[in-house]
């Protein structure tokens, strides 16, 4: 498989997009993410209730004579994308209500397929001046896998954690890039769609390793490279504006990478099998110690051949779970409990001691 090399990584090229993406590897890059023009359809100055002129987006980028004009340019910069992506690779897009329905029909019929739609909701968004429709307070991600049978990623545990150790929820809330964020040129901002920080940050941390080979074709003044490049991963931005690509350079020569160790969340599947006698050898549970489930309605007893026993039943800590519950399945490492300084904790913050203290590479 035709793979990028490193010196044709963590670069910024300047051209239309899709001849740029004409001359790169076929299946070469593990994700793209792609910020296209929305084509907004503006029609002259939008104004504010005290007159003033709102600094909106009518660059010639997001002009396109008809609707026909904005499929056909739609369609070729996907087709450049699809060749590009590995076979296992994914594609983000974000627009509005604009052309986001347009993109995601011409992708299904390109061959992706839609694993997610994602809301941002801003939590800063710009009011409807005019009062004639509701606030336009969200835009729409589509995330897709190259094809149906793709085996994608998803850093599940990452967005776990990120969320407080809930399930992340396909509702994101973020502000718009401000403040410091928001790059600027004469004292205006430098360009009028520049996205937050944050939500590259998770979109990367969701479908990305360290390493990986990230593509965005409108790369603008450059987000997807500075996250990229702060988390480990390798990036290629196209651009054909030759003003932002400077500014994306330079902002993201000033990007110090974090510590490899820090960019990556360990997968459950792929961590050590640690089984529950493990607890019982490294003394940390000790035959006869008392189990019980976060509200003590139910207690086991630890045996020394590492099964548990409740007045009902004898097996391993999942068994003995679930049939104390009258349930057809337990995870008895987050059900069982023991006690530790007089307080519950969880028996699988035992098994985390016990993988913690395995050295690097331990199976």
């Amino acid at each position: 498989m035709n793979h990028i090399g490193l010196q044709g990584t963590d670069r910024v090229l300047v051209g239309d997009c899709v001849e740029l993406m004409a001359g790169l590897p076929e299946a070469s890059v593990d994700v793209v993410f792609a910020d296209p023009p929305y084509n907004l359809q503006l029609g002259g100055n939008l104004l504010r209730p005290n007159n003033s002129v709102v600094d909106g987006v009518d660059d010639a980028w997001d002009k396109f004579s008809d609707f026909k004009a904005y499929d056909q340019f739609t369609e070729a910069w996907l087709r450049g994308a699809h060749r590009l992506l590995k076979p296992d690779g994914t594609l983000w897009v974000i627009g509005s209500y604009h052309n986001i329905f347009r993109v995601g029909a011409i992708l299904q019929d390109l061959g992706y397929w839609i694993l997610n739609d994602i809301v941002w909701r801003k939590t800063n968004p710009m009011p409807n001046f005019r009062g004639r429709r509701f606030t336009n307070a969200h835009e729409t991600l589509i995330w897709a896998s190259k094809s149906q049978t793709s085996r994608y990623l998803f850093n599940y545990e990452a967005m776990k954690a990120l969320n407080d150790d809930l399930q992340m929820r396909s509702d994101w809330l973020f502000p718009l890039c401000s403040g410091p964020e928001r790059l600027k040129r004469d004292g205006q901002k430098a360009h009028p769609t520049q996205k937050p920080e944050a939500l590259l940050h998770r979109v990367l941390m969701a479908s990305t390793r360290p390493g990986d080979v990230v593509l965005d074709p409108f790369f603008g003044t450059g987000t997807t490279g500075a996250v990229a490049k702060r988390l480990g991963r390798h990036f290629i931005g196209l651009e054909r504006d030759s003003d932002y690509a400077t500014l994306a350079s330079e902002r993201i020569e000033a990007i110090d990478p974090a510590d490899a160790s820090l960019v990556t969340t360990p997968r459950k599947r792929e961590e050590p099998r640690i089984p529950f006698g493990t607890l019982i050898e490294r003394g940390l549970l000790k035959p006869g110690d008392v189990l019980f489930d976060d509200r003590r309605r139910w207690t086991a007893r630890v045996r020394a051949d590492g099964t548990v026993i409740s007045a009902e039943t004898r097996g391993s800590i999942h068994k003995v779970g679930a049939e104390v519950q009258g349930a057809s399945a337990c995870n008895g490492w987050t059900f069982w409990h023991t006690e530790i300084r007089g307080m519950p904790v969880p028996i699988d913050m035992l098994r985390q001691q016990v993988r913690d203290a395995l050295p690097a590479g331990a199976i």
